[in-house]
């Protein structure tokens, strides 16, 4: 649909939006399929990947990681209904257009092996921050992260909060 503006440029609905031709930077992060086998799970990413450098430019990313999911996902499929309760994780912030950002939304959409995205507005420090922060994460030692916690005796607890509580 062609309509015209104020100053009688024309073009669609979406051109004339606000910003709609300006370069936005955006964060897909997306869930895989985690029964898919590794070589499928890196060509998928490099496949997405590679379609974003296409539309614009990527400002960062996480690469693939298997993950517990929070909840159980389900979604129908021709086979019947199938549950998720993992899958791999991963995220790229690239910086496009809104034409650019358009097609690489349809082509997350057509990308079967999806089970589930999101694709927000960001900044670039804020993609920058969190490649640092992955960063960090990985390099901590798996025992700082899946250590159970010292049990505390309930007298240690009241003595912490009656100090919190002091200060």
């Amino acid at each position: 649909m062609k309509k015209e503006s104020d100053h009688g440029a024309e073009g669609t609905e979406q051109e004339l939006e606000a910003g709609y031709n300006e370069s936005r930077v955006y964060e897909l992060g997306f869930h895989l399929d985690s029964e898919l086998p590794t070589e499928e799970v890196k060509k998928t990413y490099q496949s997405l990947r590679d379609a974003i450098a296409g539309v614009g430019t990527i400002v960062a990313e996480g690469e693939p990681v298997k993950i517990p999911l929070a909840y159980m996902i389900s979604r129908s499929e021709q086979a019947g209904r199938r549950d998720f309760t993992s899958a791999f994780f991963c995220w790229i912030a690239y910086e496009a257009e809104g034409e650019g950002h358009e097609k690489m939304l349809e082509t997350v959409r057509a990308e079967n092996r999806i089970i589930r995205f999101l694709d927000i507005r960001t900044t670039k420090d804020a993609a920058k921050h969190s490649a640092e922060m992955a960063e960090i994460y990985a390099k901590m030692p798996e025992n700082a992260e899946g250590a159970p916690e010292e049990d505390a005796s309930d007298a240690e607890l009241e003595a912490a909060l009656k100090d919190a509580g002091a200060a």
